[in-house]
């Protein structure tokens, strides 16, 4: 994330607030890559965009509140959230408790405050890749045909040939490979950054696959390593060139 600005979603519906919010994080060298004021345009923004973080009202207008996007959220497109909010009360508290969120910001905040915690949550997010995953020697030089990742409290090495797919599970990357599976506690955008883009390819905000494991293509799913896996049409194209190059 060092090499280019940390991209992050403001959900709020107080049109005010929300492009204050944006000036915040533009000056603070963040990039914005967007502004939705209703739950139901998020979903397809997150495809589309893929921010890092999302800064989410809890009491959004809409068909949801930011509580029962965040579950969403969860199963959908997990991604660090952090709340914002103006005197929620307690059973509100709560259940914004339960989903996990990276951080609690109360309305109105300095830019200070925003400052900080983005701070933290993005050093959090670091903490979790380098626990998860190593792709690099000892000496610094990158590993082109394995990784080493944290599993049941040891090091594992994972050939990368033998990786099948790779999911989101809520904050969770599920590795599937043809000797078992391993879950790792990262965001699958880190673990993505670590894969050689010659042999991965994202086909779904959920999904990952090793193109050289594909073994069934339909106009909406593929089948890799006898899973079938939903494609989704924002990378549809760019699948369907690597494929055909392979």
């Amino acid at each position: 994330m060092a090499d280019k600005p940390v991209k992050i979603l403001v959900v709020e519906d107080e049109m005010i607030i929300a492009a204050k919010i944006s000036m915040y994080l533009i000056e603070m060298g963040y990039e914005v890559t967007g502004i939705i004021p209703r739950s139901e345009e998020v979903l397809n923004h997150l495809e589309l965009n893929d921010p890092d973080i999302v800064l989410l009202d809890i009491q959004l207008k809409g068909d949801m509140d930011g509580v029962e996007l965040a579950a969403l959220l969860i199963k959908e497109h997990p991604i660090p959230v952090i709340f914002l909010t103006a005197n929620a009360d307690e059973e509100t508290f709560q259940r914004a408790k339960d989903t996990k969120p990276y951080a609690f910001l109360t309305k109105p905040f300095k830019k200070i405050d925003l400052k900080r915690t983005l701070e933290l949550t993005i050093s959090r997010m670091a903490e979790n890749t380098v626990d998860a995953i190593e792709v690099n020697e000892p000496d610094g030089t990158p590993l082109t045909d394995r990784i080493f990742v944290l599993h049941k409290d040891r090091k594992v090495k994972i050939m990368l040939e033998t990786i099948l797919y790779i999911e989101a599970e809520r904050n969770y990357c599920n590795i599937v490979t043809t000797d078992g599976n391993y879950l790792l506690t990262m965001p699958m955008k880190n673990l993505e950054m670590s894969l050689p883009s010659s042999s991965f390819q994202r086909i779904h905000r959920s999904h990952i696959v090793n193109i050289n494991h594909v073994d069934e293509l339909d106009e909406g799913t593929i089948v890799v390593g006898g899973k079938l896996l939903g494609l989704s049409k924002t990378y549809r194209k760019e699948f369907l060139r690597r494929i055909n190059s392979v």
